[in-house]
């Protein structure tokens, strides 16, 4: 059974935890996860790790993101989106503000910053999600974190909305930039409409439409799988032969001579993946520096 990444473009309305049960029955497979949750009104990139692909998942957790935005500006909202109740309207005060002002706004999001998780949010506290908690009347407020913006700018504005572009470091809330901006024009906002375009390297590009796949057999929707090594294309990889590949199978550790490599190749904190002649994923491995070997984070072959 193929193991890899699926990148799935999510439709409005529906949970990333849907999209993985319908994404298990298209390919007939049992063991699917998903990258980085979505809400059900966004839309976008989801990748699904398919089978082994689980195992990989980590190396997309934290991977940079790019989304599309639509901002209402004069309405803030107890979740920060469309979906909760208004607490603010102050659209006066929105209808009043110049181009200049909302640019300038948005650019102070630009760099390094503290960001506050929405109470409404899927992080959890003892075991239970923040939003499953807020719905009862128990907000949780998560300590800030750091987040990094790469880059924000505003698309297009048609007031009340502005429709923002914004490439961010993992963990960042488009939500909550939604009601800091809201915050620092005076006047209140929410998300109205959220894409995601980017997750690590993949695009939305690459993406195939929830229905598109579950009209095609199972062997073709299987086709659709991105292969392991493709998958981890942007780290180091080298290809070993039949008698690396038996040690890598019996867990028996490589040298540094073995894979062709020294002191100066390869560092404590770099991830190496080991691929055969057909371009398949035997193993993830880090460098041992005292030991000159490298240990296995992933051992692909059973």
């Amino acid at each position: 059974m193929k193991s890899g990444i699926l990148a799935i473009h999510k439709p409005e309305g529906i949970s990333s935890a849907r999209i993985v049960a319908r994404v298990k029955k298209a390919l007939g497979v049992k063991k699917v996860g998903h990258t980085g949750t979505l809400d059900p009104f966004a839309t976008g990139l989801l990748l699904c790790a398919i089978n082994k692909g689980t195992r990989i998942s980590k190396f997309f957790l934290d991977g940079h993101k790019r989304y599309t935005a639509k901002v209402c500006l004069g309405v803030e909202t107890d979740t920060y989106d469309l979906t909760g109740q208004v607490v603010l309207e102050k659209k006066a005060k929105a209808e009043s503000l110049t181009l200049s002002d909302i640019k300038s706004a948005i650019h102070s999001f630009m760099g390094v910053q503290e960001q506050i998780p929405p109470a409404f949010s899927a992080l959890k506290h003892k075991g239970q999600p923040l939003y499953k908690l807020a719905r009862q009347g128990i907000k949780i407020q998560k300590p800030a974190r750091n987040i990094k913006i790469f880059d924000i700018r505003v698309t297009k504005v048609e007031m009340p909305y502005v429709d923002i572009d914004v490439f961010c470091s993992s963990g960042t809330y488009i939500r909550t930039i939604a009601f800091d901006l809201g915050r620092n024009l005076g006047c209140g906002a929410h998300l109205s409409a959220l894409c995601r375009t980017q997750s690590s390297h993949f695009n939305l590009k690459e993406a195939i439409d929830l229905a598109a796949l579950e009209g095609l057999s199972k062997s073709m929707a299987q086709e659709k799988i991105i292969s392991l090594s493709d998958a981890l294309s942007f780290l180091p990889q080298i290809q070993v032969d039949a008698q690396l590949t038996k040690k890598i199978k019996f867990g028996q550790r490589l040298s540094w001579d073995e894979l062709g490599l020294s002191i100066n190749d390869s560092h404590p904190d770099q991830v190496i993946g080991i691929i055969d002649k057909e371009n398949n994923l035997l193993a993830i491995v880090q460098l041992n520096e005292e030991s000159q070997t490298y240990n296995y984070s992933c051992v692909f072959l059973s």
